[in-house]
């Protein structure tokens, strides 16, 4: 009996639910709920967590990073459980586009940072451990959230090539995450270099 559905048509369909999970935009959502009024207009403009904390609200910028990462988490987790591993690795990848270029937001999205920890968890939760504590680091010492994220993707694309077999084989992927992550804050890095970056906990 001819199968319905190709493989390849199924995987793909991974990749289309995990970038429709990803543009979920739960910055805008929680600002919404919470009566904090039109990200868009507040800080940077940006959807994600460290824009949500300029609203002064930490319980609602916890919740933002915490949304934020579990649809990574989930996107990820869903493929794998129910596909293949490399239905895994394209759903972590289309999650993130999906995070960054919302097609309901005309592909004006986040930047991908707690996504990303939320897919790294995910397919090897050592590296998201170890990123996670370059993060906490760099924040805690220099109070850069854009350094931060970007210390802590370079140090996951590291970590996964010196890494054991289990882990190298997700390089590929951490390196175009990494990639999408400096892409992302190619403006943060303009600022840093310039000194005029914000802090975290900045309200403008």
């Amino acid at each position: 009996m001819p199968e319905i559905v190709s493989p390849g048509l199924v995987f793909l369909m991974w990749g289309a639910l995990a970038y429709l999970i990803g543009s979920i935009p739960f910055g805008l959502v929680v600002a919404r709920v919470m009566g904090l009024g039109n990200l868009r207009e507040i800080g940077s403009g940006n959807i994600g967590a460290t824009n949500v904390l300029r609203t002064g609200s930490k319980k609602a910028a916890a919740s933002t990073l915490a949304l934020d990462m579990g649809k990574g988490f989930a996107a990820v987790w869903l493929a794998l459980a129910f596909a293949a591993p490399d239905a895994g690795q394209l759903a972590g990848l289309a999650v993130m586009i999906g995070h960054c270029f919302p097609v309901w937001l005309r592909f004006r999205g986040g930047k991908g940072v707690a996504t990303f920890f939320g897919v790294v968890f995910a397919l090897v939760w050592p590296i998201g451990l170890i990123a996670a504590l370059v993060w906490i680091a760099t924040a805690a010492l220099l109070r850069f959230s854009s350094l931060a994220a970007l210390l802590a993707a370079g140090v996951a694309v590291l970590a996964a090539v010196v890494g054991p077999p289990d882990w190298q084989r997700h390089t590929v992927l951490l390196a175009l995450i990494c990639i999408l992550v400096v892409w992302r804050h190619r403006d943060n890095i303009h600022r840093l270099l310039a000194g005029e970056e914000s802090k975290i906990g900045a309200k403008t």
